[in-house]
């Protein structure tokens, strides 16, 4: 299965990606890419719309024949509309 990513979900993780070095340690960016990345390979066996990749981040995707498409990833301590 391919993964897609969309603009609006390439623009999100890259705000979270630079954001996260600001607030944390260089560490917990790449602890934080490391478990994108298992979940993206997760998600090509499995059948998910959302999922959290940690308490504070979560991914919106859809699925469509054998492609898989990231849609946004938010921030679980805001409101958020999509």
């Amino acid at each position: 299965m391919k993964i897609i990513w969309s603009n609006q979900a390439k623009i999100t993780y890259e705000r979270i990606i630079d954001d996260i070095p600001e607030k944390w340690t260089p560490n917990i960016a790449k602890d934080f890419e490391n478990k994108t990345n298992s979940l993206l390979e997760i998600l090509k066996k499995q059948n998910l719309r959302k999922c959290v990749i940690h308490k504070n981040t979560s991914l919106i995707y859809i699925t469509n024949d054998s492609n898989i498409e990231l849609v946004t990833f938010i921030d679980n301590r805001t409101n958020h509309n999509f």
